[in-house]
Order: structure tokens, then sequence, then C-alpha cells
């Protein structure tokens, strides 16, 4: 690791100016956090809207050239400012737009109300993530009128919507965010006290599976016991997607061993809510699990609601299936294994149709070269212990568009968010003294790659 680049004055110093800074940034995080900027086409896009003016507002204060830019989706920003004369240059990511809060009954305060509660901020987005576009804007303040480096500030509005439009936008506006570097704010740590690169991610394919067998529902007193009902057909299509250990039952699919680090049962118990008497499921260590081997989860069903079911026996049931994988597998191979399994294990005749939803490649990073060692020694700064890498069994898809459009540059993808953070889920939380920290290690990584240029 690199340890010479920056003096003990020059990192105390920032840390000291990102220090100060906090109050203002959580202030703005707030803010950000008010705004209800789901996505989903079903909330109100206006606040999308809102919420890129908002992010777009915070840039220019600090002296950037801003546009809004909207190809077809929701509305990204991207800010620029030159560094020194043949300075190296960064990009940094992040995205604006947020899940939906899901029913709000679940929530102990407010989704879109932050509240701070054991050093945590509560509310939607405050981690995933408006806090990844306010460790950018604090890495910018604590460099303010002498920036280091050449820096693109680029913060999507529609990444947990999947990213429809980034393709247009990296097709037309990709010129501007080229860069030495690009941090891509959207990921994890380890644990508190513990910072993380993520150097590997799986892929995703998302299918809905369709059964029929009948052309239309009957009375289950007069025809049960000799024709099935389609929600039976596919309860039974289902269970064949799991061995009797739990582990993907579909062949073909690619796998690998993840990183050794301790990460015990207990551990994934705590993390997770896994029920103490619900045992775990799959082959192999928890972490290729997790992050290396392919995992199939049923998502949704469709079938009659029990409040509404009568004594019939349905035609049609359906499935919505999401299968996670390897972070080398080709995802139009892996729907093609899967539509086979489940059209060849059909059963008792039942007619099975197979669509594809959505599907995007995983992420593997050659995790070395002088980028990478300024971060893992700005997260050592910022930390006092040195990073690790890490996983994902999450997707974030659009990182395999940044690595085809941009090949020479060093992708490094790190984020928040911690064990507890529960994105996408009730209760979603920001650690603050973590937040602090990866604000600091933003600040340090630019100065640590402007130093690494002689004028």
């Amino acid at each position: 690791m690199t340890d010479d680049v920056l003096t003990p004055d020059q990192l105390d110093s920032i840390r000291d100016r990102v220090r100060a800074l906090m109050p203002q940034v959580r202030a703005d995080l707030e803010a950000l956090t008010r705004i209800p900027s789901v996505s989903a086409s079903s909330f109100d896009q206006s606040e999308v809207t809102r919420s890129a003016e908002a992010v777009a507002a915070l840039l220019r204060a600090e002296g950037l050239d801003v546009e809004i830019v909207v190809e077809g989706g929701r509305p990204a920003v991207i800010g620029h400012v030159d560094g020194p004369e043949g300075a190296p240059t960064v990009t940094l990511y992040a995205h604006h737009d947020v899940q939906p809060p899901g029913d709000e009954a679940d929530w102990d305060t407010p989704p879109f109300e932050p509240t701070e509660r054991d050093g945590r901020l509560y509310g939607r987005g405050a981690a995933d993530d408006k806090a990844g576009v306010m460790a950018h804007v604090a890495a910018l303040r604590a460099h303010s009128g002498d920036l280091p480096v050449g820096l693109t500030i680029f913060v999507e509005g529609e990444e947990e919507s999947g990213s429809p439009s980034l393709e247009t936008i990296l097709a037309k506006h990709g010129d501007r965010l080229a860069a030495d570097a690009i941090v891509i704010a959207d990921s994890t740590n380890w644990a508190v006290g513990s910072p993380a690169l993520t150097t590997t991610l799986r892929g995703g394919v998302r299918v809905v599976v369709t059964v029929r067998t009948l052309d239309h529902a009957i009375h289950s007193g007069m025809y049960g016991g000799v024709a099935v009902d389609a929600v039976t057909a596919l309860v039974r299509l289902l269970s064949t997607l799991h061995d009797e250990q739990g582990a993907v039952a579909v062949t073909g699919l690619d796998e690998s061993v993840a990183a050794d680090l301790d990460y015990d049962e207990a551990r994934f118990r705590e993390e997770s809510g896994l029920l103490d008497e619900t045992q775990l499921i799959g082959t192999g260590s928890i972490l290729s699990r997790l992050w290396t081997k392919p995992s199939i989860t049923t998502i949704g069903i469709d079938a009659t609601s029990i409040d509404k079911a009568s004594n019939t026996l349905a035609a049609k049931a359906a499935a919505k299936i999401s299968m996670r994988l390897a972070p080398t597998q080709d995802p139009a191979a892996a729907f093609e294994r899967l539509k086979e399994h489940l059209e060849s294990h059909a059963p008792w005749g039942a007619r099975v149709e197979v669509s594809l939803e959505e599907s995007g490649s995983g992420f593997a990073a050659h995790a070395d070269g002088p980028a990478y060692d300024q971060a893992r020694a700005s997260f050592a700064d910022a930390w006092g212990t040195d990073p690790v890498d890490i996983g994902v069994g999450g997707s974030i898809p659009f990182i395999s568009s940044f690595v085809e459009r941009f090949p020479d540059a060093a992708i490094i993808v790190t984020g928040v968010e911690d064990p507890d953070t529960r994105a996408h889920g009730a209760n979603e939380s920001l650690h603050l003294g973590e937040f602090e920290k990866v604000c600091t290690a933003e600040a340090i990584f630019l100065a640590r790659m402007g130093a690494l240029h002689t004028p």
C-alpha cells in the first residue's frame, strides 16, 4: 500500500476540513432525503425531477459546470470542473433516485423524514444512495478552490429502476464521463469500523414463469383429484429449482470460491434476521453462496388471494423468479439454462411459459494499479485500518456498462452502507460515524490522485 504520497500534516488537514464540513453536509443530506424521489413509474416523477434539480444546485454552488440530462428516462446530473493542467481525472458516480418506501407501517419513523437514533440517520435514501451523493459533495467541498484533479460528478436518476436510459446517456455523453478513475459509491463496507472495496458483484436474471393446466377455472369438488390446478403445478415446478440441501439445481451455471474472510453462521443470522429454527440452504462457504455462486429466489406469485378464493381449480398461476449469477456468468446463457430447466420439469404435462423480464452482467475487477493503491491507502487513512476486498451478492448491472465504455479506467466500487443499513427495506439507515469516514476517505483519495501528478 502506498503511504508516502501525502504527509501526515496534509492528511490531518483534510480530516479537519471534512470534520468541520459535516454539519452542513448532514443538513444537505437530510434535505435530499425529504424529497421522495422514487423512480418507479407508479410514483410521482416530478419528485425525481425536483431531486435532480436539488443535486444540480448543490454542484453549481461548488463551482461546477452542471447540466441535467434526460435521454428518454429519468433526469441525471452531470457536473464538471477542470483540475490543474496535466492532473489525473476522476469521475464520481452516485444516484439520487430511491426505492419505494413499502408499507409505512413497517417504519418506526416516517420514511421521508430523516430521523437520528443511536448514531444512525433513518430514512429512505438516507444511505442508498443520497449519502453517496453527499460524500462526493463533501470531498469536493474539502478541496474548495484548490481541487487537485479534474473532476466529474455523475448522479443518475433511475438506478433503482434498472437504469433503462443509461446506455443512451453513455453513448451521447460518455466523453464527458471519461476519467483515469471512476468511483462508484453504491455499495457497502465489510462492517462498522472495517472499510471495503467491492471487487466482485453477482449478475442477475429476472423471469416470469406462467403455468396453465385448464382453459378455465372449474369446481374443485366436481373435478378435483383428477384435474390439477395451476397453483399446485406451479408450486411443484418451483420446488425443482433447488436440491434437497437448498443448492441451485439448474445445471450449467458458473460458480467460484469467494475470498477467505471470517464470516460465520452466527453473523449471517444476526445480519439477515433468519429465524432461529430456519436452516441455512446451499453448500460451500457462506460467502461463496452469497457472492460467487448462483442463487434462485421466488419474489412474487400471482394466484387467487385467500380472501377472494372460491372452491375452484385455478386455470393459471405465475411466479416471478430472481436468479443471481456468479460474477463471470453470461446472463443470456444463464437465462437459457433456467428456461430449459423450467420447461423440462413441467409437472403433469402442465403448459409452462418463461419470459425474460430483466438481466444484467456481474462484475469482477482487476483491482490493482496506482488508482487502487491510492484508494486502499485512502481508506486506511480514514479508518485507521486497512480495507478488505469483498464481493457483494446483489447486482449493479450498470457497472458492466462502465467497464465496457471506459476500458482503461480503474473502476472503484465502494459505498456508505454497512450490514445494518437495510437498503431497500423498512428503516433504512446510515451510520453517521462511518459516513464521516467515507467522506474523509474520498477527499483523501482525490488528494492522493492529484499528488501522483508532478507539474
